[in-house]
């Protein structure tokens, strides 16, 4: 191994080791430091005409349209080849990762009409339901490998959510819209209607299968050489993308902190990654799955892309630029989540 890449090697291993913490470092920054993030929400990269309708280039929706392209990279075909004796866990996985969030989201919007702030509660509705109508993160697949889960069934449900997300996400956003109120309700039921659909075939669908075709056509020797550099490509972007989504919001809050409000987020979607995590223990046991795919299934209903629920809600519902605080914090809650399960339920068995 050449110097440079043992650099890599060790600057990778690092951000792998302390990603959370990045996280929150670009979320501070972003909080402090806005100015280069809105610059950068703002520029604009140039427009196409695409399906009788202008497709605008900007940086976020570039940025993770380079994640996912580079989710796409990452998957070897020849992992997935065992799915067919595991669909029931596949199917009962998806139909969970979408019945737990909205069956959640259901309870929440009942209980929290004793809130005083009637606002409030519809910014976090319409935040939660970004979160439960996005796919499945590509995260989960490190941490399910991290912790010797079933990898085929975990990059499976990464790819069916991702697939069916113009399908499932108009759904869970039509859902969601009957249960809030005003203009809230009506952004839902618009986004699901049209825009929704042809963002995720963009920015989503696409880049992820031109990644999977990409990884096919160099072969794995070139893609295992430039393997190293692409992980740290992608945390760059990741952090960047994190940071400039940040900056739209998080300056409010600090100049303006609403401690009771953000405390009720919290607990919120705490409460909503911890019933995303329990739905998959439940669900393996249900199937008396192995180990192995349970640790699948827990990281992959535990864990949204809310890269992409980021990016939409910035860009499709910017007059109401608090929903993406439960996103946000979604975001940093998910992987600290997957941090406590790996270490005291999935660490202590492997020693």
């Amino acid at each position: 191994m050449s110097k440079t890449s043992s650099i890599n090697s060790a600057i990778v291993h690092f951000i792998h080791q302390n990603l959370i913490w990045l996280i929150v470092t670009s979320y501070l920054i972003a909080t402090l430091l806005p100015a280069l993030g809105i610059w950068m929400r703002q520029v604009s990269l140039g427009s196409v005409h695409f399906l009788g309708g202008d497709l605008m280039f900007t940086m976020p929706q570039l940025m993770l349209a380079i994640l996912l392209f580079n989710a796409g990279l990452g998957v070897k075909l020849t992992e997935l080849t065992d799915l067919f004796s595991k669909s029931s866990l596949l199917i009962g996985g998806v139909l969970a990762n979408v019945l737990t969030p909205l069956l959640f989201i259901g309870t929440v919007s009942v209980l929290m009409k004793l809130w005083h702030s009637p606002e409030e509660v519809q910014q976090i509705l319409v935040g939660l339901a970004l979160v439960a109508s996005m796919p499945i993160a590509g995260a989960s697949t490190a941490w399910s490998q991290n912790a010797n889960g079933n990898l085929a069934l975990s990059l499976g449900l990464v790819l069916l959510t991702t697939f069916l997300s113009p399908l499932l996400t108009p759904l869970i956003l039509h859902a969601v819209g009957f249960v809030t109120t005003g203009d809230y309700s009506e952004d839902l039921h618009e986004l699901a209607s049209g825009g929704v659909v042809s963002f995720l075939g963009v920015w989503v669908i696409l880049p992820s299968l031109l990644g999977i075709l990409s990884r096919k056509l160099m072969g794995e020797k070139y893609y295992n050489e430039m393997k190293l550099n692409l992980k740290l490509f992608n945390y760059i972007i990741l952090i960047l993308l994190n940071y400039c989504n940040a900056s739209l919001t998080l300056p409010q809050v600090l100049s303006d902190p609403d401690y009771d409000y953000l405390l009720l987020i919290l607990v919120v979607v705490t409460s909503l990654c911890i019933a995303a995590f329990a739905s998959g223990h439940w669900l393996a046991n249900y199937f008396n799955a192995d180990r192995n795919s349970k640790i699948a299934l827990m990281f992959g209903l535990g864990m949204n892309n809310n890269g992409t629920g980021l990016v939409l809600a910035s860009v499709a519902l910017v007059d109401h630029p608090q929903v993406l605080l439960p996103i946000i914090f979604y975001n940093l809650v998910q992987h600290l989540v997957a941090s406590i399960v790996d270490r005291n339920m999935f660490s202590s068995l492997d020693e």
